[in-house]
């Protein structure tokens, strides 16, 4: 049966991802990747991060440094992600593959926060379909909205010196901007100061549009404050072709999850969201977390973005390896923080408590 629209109905191609190892036990990353990742460490050597509604560890990864992005090295940086937590079982599955075994698939909202372990630095990317622009908008009405409470809880309990949390820019908007502002006063109430740092994710490398909230958080005691980043690149954006360009000719799993794309239509004039045609020398269009095979079309290939290419625009390394069907592998990596833009906020996070030795102080009295 087709769609209302007439056209055919999208498809993924049956194709499973062929690989031998994932980004950790990669040879090739051997050189470069965080240590914490493949030898035992000492706990007074890195800054612990403890992370709430992981998803497959963009975020993780960007804390984490070590990769290879655009002929560009993101070097390791000293944290140590101790435990991760999220409810989805495949996106934990993908973490375990490509990060660590030290992921746990929970449903936060009915455990005992107390019994997670106390971290320096807490990392959450709470769910933002709620409050996303292509969501149902229902805010604290909806499944997933009230989910920030649990970050607060793990604030109140195990006081962590910093906290790094991740949304959609739609929150500062919807409902005039009081949903935002309500998580903030939450999360002010249990001894923090917060600040929400804007990033428009081209300034900084990304080649597709992408806009995103951080709301970074300080524990009181603490009288001063991580400075935001600024631009680096200006308007001299990173293009999809420059990203993606080398993977024209692979046809191949040479390069994992290449062969996974969604067959449709071409892509036509007045298309809806997701249908658009690339445009070669410009950003890509914003990656969704999609499972309804609306991934945008190439710029000059007759069909959709791939799995890889798609990662690659989110500036996940090609070693790092997604596991599971298109569907599933499309929705991990469109829910993600880009790496590179976690290692963004990493780098202004440890610069901070370089010179803010008291970060890594009493995060657990």
């Amino acid at each position: 049966m087709r769609p209302k629209s007439g056209l055919p109905k999208r498809k993924a191609l049956k194709r499973k991802p062929i690989f031998e190892y994932g980004f950790k036990d990669n040879p090739n990353t051997k050189m470069y990747i965080n240590p914490t990742l493949i030898q035992p460490y000492k706990t007074k050597d890195y800054i612990n991060a403890v992370s709430l509604f992981s998803g497959c560890g963009g975020l993780d990864l960007g804390f984490l440094g070590g990769f290879n992005f655009c002929n560009k090295k993101y070097q390791s940086l000293p944290y140590k992600i101790v435990h991760a937590y999220d409810i989805d079982e495949k996106a934990t599955q993908t973490y375990g593959l490509n990060l660590s075994n030290e992921v746990t698939t929970i449903d936060l909202t009915t455990i005992d926060i107390s019994s997670l372990p106390p971290a320096n630095v807490l990392l959450g990317g709470f769910p933002c379909q709620d409050f996303s622009s292509c969501g149902h908008k229902k805010g604290f009405q909806g499944n997933t909205g009230e989910l920030y409470t649990v970050m607060k809880d793990y604030m109140n309990i195990h006081k962590p010196g910093i906290v790094v949390g991740e949304n959609v820019p739609f929150l500062e908007r919807l409902g005039n901007g009081k949903f935002l502002r309500h998580i903030i006063n939450e999360f002010e109430s249990v001894g923090y100061i917060f600040q929400v740092w804007k990033i428009y994710c081209p300034d900084f490398g990304l080649p597709q549009s992408r806009t995103r909230l951080f709301l970074i958080g300080v524990r009181s005691d603490i009288k001063s404050f991580p400075k935001p980043p600024t631009p680096e690149l200006f308007y001299q954006y990173v293009t999809i072709d420059k990203a993606i360009g080398d993977l024209v000719e692979i046809t191949d799993e040479s390069v994992p999850n290449q062969t996974q794309y969604f067959v449709a239509t071409k892509a036509t004039k007045g298309a809806g969201q997701g249908d658009q045609k690339s445009k070669e020398g410009e950003i890509a269009y914003t990656v969704r977390a999609n499972t309804k095979a609306r991934v945008h079309f190439h710029y000059s290939l007759e069909r959709r973005l791939t799995v890889r290419e798609c990662a690659r625009l989110q500036s996940f390394p090609d070693e790092f390896v997604f596991p599971h069907s298109a569907s599933q592998n499309m929705l991990e990596i469109g829910n993600a923080v880009p790496p590179i833009i976690g290692h963004l906020i990493a780098k202004q996070i440890y610069e901070f408590i370089k010179i803010n030795p008291n970060v890594m102080k009493n995060n657990d009295s």
